[in-house]
């Protein structure tokens, strides 16, 4: 078996959205060597996908394309890529793997065309047509407005924006927004280009319906049901921090997400972690988050104090935002007995529901076992069911036999 390339550095960030390129920056203008990895093609996340004047500090070494799937000992991880295996070797590394969106089962949600808001809105960056389609935006949070403005921008026909919050809660997080005027602007720019758009509180999708693929959606909305016709149908229930490589590395978790001190370090000393990943709080939040710890992780504590009142400003506009979009109790009562939670094993609310937890799950019915590892059905089922991962084992991705084997790997 050939011998892994290996790479050293003094800080590696693991991500490179908004947080992650943060924290490179701060860490290489601190005098640390920084390796940056991430498993798109190019630098900028969910949010600065296919942005291609993105600047990113020139002394930082770019790792794209390239997956953490394991971490064989203290200060060292393995990467896949395409073309084989990397060893990364690290003093510190600061975690900003961001966040994914929940999903919540309903009849027929597994139909071709019905996808996450985010996953439409990546998939038409990328090349997916959408000009005359008419298209549906569903879930809760500012993400659905973010989303069908683009659709809109683009050509697309959006029939309606459902959000499951009630106008009461939306209307004072609203108000809440004087408190920061960037992002009332923003809101308020959202709404301007969304003018002749429907949008409806406490409205929701009960199903996806269509033969072969999705041809409507039947909503509720103030004690009725109707069937609305779309093409696509762009459903998004909120974000789920991305935990999975910090629990693989020991890290302790809280209500929102990962444990942080103040300098964004986790209860596993030289671990720090930045952005969605410590709770969902948006842009400006990951961004100062990402700076603290960029800064932290280079041994340059004292220059990340001052951004200590930026962050907490950013947070209580986050904790704003849970509290105006939180999920309703009505959505619990979604799925249906038949109604697929797990997609990659074919696994039904009835079987899942009838377990006593998420080990006991994945035992009887190989809920969460799949390729995705629950990325999709776990944060489904912790909304349904209460249920948390209890553990994480590598591969944290989908992984090669040869990427696994081999002296390096003893516990596997």
């Amino acid at each position: 078996m050939p011998e892994r390339l290996t790479r050293t550095c003094d800080v590696a960030i693991i991500g490179a959205g908004p947080a992650g390129l943060a924290a490179a920056r701060r860490a290489a203008e601190s005098g640390a060597a920084v390796a940056m990895v991430d498993d798109n093609p190019q630098p900028g996340g969910q949010i600065w996908r296919n942005e291609t004047n993105l600047a990113v500090n020139p002394a930082v070494s770019v790792i794209c394309g390239a997956r953490v799937i394991a971490a064989p000992s203290p200060g060292r991880l393995t990467l896949e890529k395409l073309e084989g295996d990397l060893e990364l070797t690290y003093r510190s590394v600061v975690l900003a793997t961001g966040a994914r969106e929940r999903f919540l089962p309903f009849p027929g949600w597994t139909l071709p065309n019905v996808m996450g808001a985010g996953g439409l809105q990546a998939l038409a960056k990328s090349g997916l047509p959408v000009a005359g389609k008419k298209v549906v935006v569903a879930g809760s949070g500012p993400l659905l407005l973010a989303v069908a403005k683009y659709m809109r921008a683009h050509g697309a026909h959006v029939r309606l924006i459902a959000e499951q919050a009630g106008r009461a809660a939306v209307l004072s997080f609203g108000a809440s927004l004087v408190r920061h005027p960037g992002k009332l602007i923003q809101a308020i720019e959202f709404r301007a280009a969304l003018l002749g758009t429907r949008y409806l509180h406490a409205c929701w999708p009960i199903a996806a319906d269509g033969s072969g693929q999705l041809e409507s959606v039947t909503l509720y909305h103030a004690g009725k049901t109707w069937r609305e016709p779309c093409d696509y149908l762009a459903c998004g229930f909120g974000l789920v921090p991305n935990t999975e490589l910090p629990l693989l590395l020991g890290c302790r978790l809280s209500e929102t997400g990962v444990q942080v001190d103040d300098y964004q370090e986790t209860t596993v000393p030289n671990i720090y972690c930045a952005g969605e990943v410590t709770g969902i709080g948006g842009l400006d939040l990951s961004q100062v988050e990402g700076e603290i710890a960029g800064y932290a992780a280079a041994g340059k504590r004292e220059a990340a104090r001052p951004l200590f009142g930026a962050r907490e400003s950013h947070r209580r506009f986050a904790v704003a935002l849970e509290r105006a979009f939180a999920l309703r109790e009505e959505l619990r009562n979604l799925p249906q007995d038949d109604t697929i939670v797990c997609r990659c094993e074919d696994v039904t609310f009835e079987r899942i529901r009838r377990r006593d937890g998420w080990r006991d799950a994945k035992l009887q019915t190989r809920c969460g076992m799949g390729p995705c590892q629950g990325r999709v059905c776990g944060g489904a089922v912790e909304f349904l069911l209460g249920w948390k991962a209890e553990s994480i084992r590598p591969p944290v991705f989908p992984a090669r036999i040869a990427s696994l084997s081999g002296p390096k790997y003893p516990q596997l």
